[in-house]
Formats: structure tokens, sequence, C-alpha cells
């Protein structure tokens, strides 16, 4: 192959990009491009603070490339209009990107290999942002897991050195295209969005020690127990084998949490209809209530539940939540409001700066017992129980309900107790009529 382009996507990186060393190694001469997809974009709000933090990242990655003699060319429209545009007019022979398993990213991927195909340019994918991805863990019988224990015995199992080997870029820069003009970059007013930054995002660095004492101190909202990282991966400005082999030297526990993260990513692959619906099709039996009232309440964090309250606001202020603080405040929504787990869903992942499609439908199905090896339907999460276990000194809780323990806090919208009993009545009607 003499020309290829290299589409980034969720791979905002230089270093250690298996579709990029794919396309290095393979063309003589490679574009690396970008594309704001007007498809994603349109249905966002216009101060999306995620669409801010990809444009920052992709400056910093069009700088890095700049610094090569190169340049990330970088578009806004529809990658299906403009990459065979851009082929045409460049005499492309071969399109590199890395694989995304989500049904948008499936759909547009046919269509391009389709479109590029009548051009007689050659589509190739290769695996990033997972360490296994469709079939590579399977049963014996040949078919996907549906919990997780064996999906992730088998994966340890299964894992060599070479699943973590670093792909070396750096070596093949001379085929990186020479640039003597400078591309200028969509800003994000021409895209139609804000610029303003409302939220601090975080590191790109994992702090050993964090990695080091996950284990005991991931359940604790109130101190730095967790890496923070999730935007990152979510992103691709991070790899997932550089954090792979990290949590290998340093904490089981944690590995264990990039284990889901390919569970849930090959749980969507293979059964795409949880985007929308139940994994177990009888728990959309469910007759869940419609009271907007109690869900301003949750959304809001005025449930008078103090964990999912404060969880809630901070998600609200900085489009973080702690794990443990999202468990509880989906199961409270799920199991003691009986509210739609869509709804919840939903409002995740238009809050979230990690939001991942996988992850969080599989997160909320877990909570809301209608997944894949979810928490039984009787498992009700007590939300004062945890939060006397996790957040003792009310630390937490009194950084983001500064009227904790005033008369403008309000009382509880449901009682834990009967709450509790009108959600195992109703789960056992409907699935057992």
């Amino acid at each position: 192959m003499k020309k290829a382009l290299f589409w980034h996507r969720r791979d905002l990186r230089i270093a250690d990009n298996a579709g990029l060393h794919k396309a290095l190694t393979s063309a003589e001469c490679v574009q690396p491009i970008f594309i704001f997809d007007t498809n994603i974009l349109d249905a966002l709000p216009k101060n999306d603070q995620r669409v801010l933090f990809i444009h920052q990242q992709i400056s910093r990655l069009k700088s890095e490339y700049q610094q090569y003699g190169s340049d990330l060319h970088v578009f806004y429209g529809d990658p299906l209009v403009l990459i065979p545009e851009i082929c045409q007019e460049q005499q492309i022979d071969a399109v590199f990107c890395n694989r995304d398993y989500e049904p948008y990213a499936l759909q547009r991927d046919k269509q391009m290999h389709e479109a590029l195909q009548q051009q007689k340019v050659v589509f190739l994918g290769a695996k990033d942002h997972v360490i296994f991805e469709k079939n590579e863990i399977l049963k014996n019988d040949g078919t996907p897991y549906t919990v997780f224990t064996p999906y992730a015995n088998k994966w340890r199992a299964t894992l060599t050195d070479s699943h973590l080997t670093e792909y070396v870029v750096d070596k093949h820069f001379e085929k990186l295209s020479i640039q003597s003009v400078q591309r200028v970059m969509p800003s994000l007013e021409d895209m139609g969005f804000s610029s303003e930054q409302r939220v601090e995002f975080p590191s790109m660095s994992v702090d050993d020690e964090v990695i080091a004492h996950y284990a005991e101190r991931r359940n604790f909202p109130s101190v730095t127990g967790t890496s923070r990282i999730s935007i990152h991966l979510r992103f691709g400005t991070i790899s997932i084998r550089a954090l792979a082999r990290q949590a290998m030297h340093q904490s089981a526990t944690y590995l264990n949490e990039l284990i889901w993260r390919d569970f849930y990513q090959m749980i969507l692959f293979h059964f795409p209809h949880v985007v929308s619906s139940a994994f177990k099709p009888q728990y959309d039996r469910i007759p869940w209530e419609h009271n907007e009232t109690h869900f301003q309440a949750w959304c809001e964090g005025r449930t008078g539940y103090p964990l999912v309250d404060a969880g809630m606001r901070e998600l609200n202020a900085t489009g973080f939540m702690h794990n443990r603080v999202r468990m509880v405040t989906a199961s409270f929504l799920s199991k003691h409001l009986l509210l739609d787990w869509r709804l919840g869903e939903a409002y995740f992942a238009e809050k979230l700066l990690d939001f991942e499609l996988a992850s969080n439908n599989g997160g909320w199905q877990w909570a809301a017992s209608t997944g894949c090896d979810a928490s039984p339907y009787f498992r009700i999460f007590n939300p004062t129980s945890q939060q006397e276990k996790f957040d003792k000194q009310n630390t937490y809780i009194k950084k983001w309900i500064p009227e904790f323990g005033t008369p403008s806090y309000p009382t509880p919208i449901v009682d834990h107790a009967s709450a509790r009993l009108r959600a195992i009545e109703r789960y056992k009607t409907a699935l057992n009529p």
C-alpha cells in the first residue's frame, strides 16, 4: 500500500496505538485524521464537557504529530461522506482504524467498508481499547459467557505477555505524511459548542499508590481510593495494555475491574438488544412506576437519603460519581422508587464524563437485576447502612450536602422498609405470572 489514512476515534494517543502501528507497518505514507462526527454531536447539549475534553485532547494530539513533522487533519461532518471524498481526492489505498463494538459504530463501519470497497480502498481495523474482543473468550461450547466469574477465569487463563505488549509506534514515524502547511482544526464555536470549562478533567496518570491500595480503599468515597482514569480509557488517551500491566504487578482487584470492562464490551457485542431492553427478557415484564416528582428528586439529590443525594450532587457538579455510590444510587432508583432503570441509565449517559455505553448499561442492568450475572432482585441496598459502612464520619455526605443535619435537608421520599417489600413483591409477581 502506498497511501493510507489512519482514522483516530476512541484512541486519542500516538503511543501504543494498535491501529496506528498497523497502518505505519503496512503503508508507505500514513495521514492521521479525526472527524467530529455530526451523527453523534448533533444529539448532545451544546455545553457538553466531553466535547470540550475531546477537543482539548485532539489539539494535544495534533501538536504531537506536528513535532514529528506531520499533522493531524481534523474534520467536522459525517464520516461516511468525508472519508470516501478524502480517499478520492488524495488517491488513498487503505483506511485503518481501531475497532469499536457499539451498535452505532458497527453499523457505521459496515457502511464504510461497503462504500470504500466500491472505490477499491481497503478498510482495516485493529483491536485496541480492550484486551480481549468479540469471540476471543468463549465457553468450551463456543458460546459467549453471560456470567462474570467463569469469564474472568477464562480471561486470566488465556492472557499471555503478548496480549499486553506495547505497540512501539515511534520506530515507524518516517512513514507519517510530511506537512509543509499545518491545517487549522475546527473550533468548538465553529461546531456550535461552548468552550467554557465547568468541571475539572482528571489526570491521565495513575498514582502507583492508588493502584497498590485499591482493594482496601476503593469503597470509600471520601478518600482518593480509585484511579479516576475512566474518562481516559473511554477516549483512549491512555493504553488499556499499559494500565493492565500496571495492575498485574500491583493489584489483582484493580485488574478485575478491567476484566469487568472487557466483559461488558463483549456482552454488548454479542447481545446488542441490551441497549434498549433487559438482558433477561422476562424482566421487561416489570411494571415500573411513573412518578416524575420522585425522578426529579433523585436527579437533583433531594431524596432524603444522604448517600444517594451526595452522589447525585457530585455527578451534577463534576461529571463524576464514585463507583460504590453509583451502585447505591442506581439501586435506589430501580428498587426503592421502582422507576425504569433506563431513565437512570440515560441520565448517567448525559452527565458522566466517563460515559461508556457498555459499562453504563451493564452497571445499570446489574443494579436493577435485569442484566447478565446481576444482583438478585431481592438484594436491595440499604442506603443508610451503606452510608454507615462506607462514610461513617459523613465526610463525603457533608462535602456535597451542606444542609445535612439541618431542617433544610428533605425527609425521605420513601420509607426503606416498605419500599423494599414493594420492590420484592413487584419483581416476584412480574417474574412468576
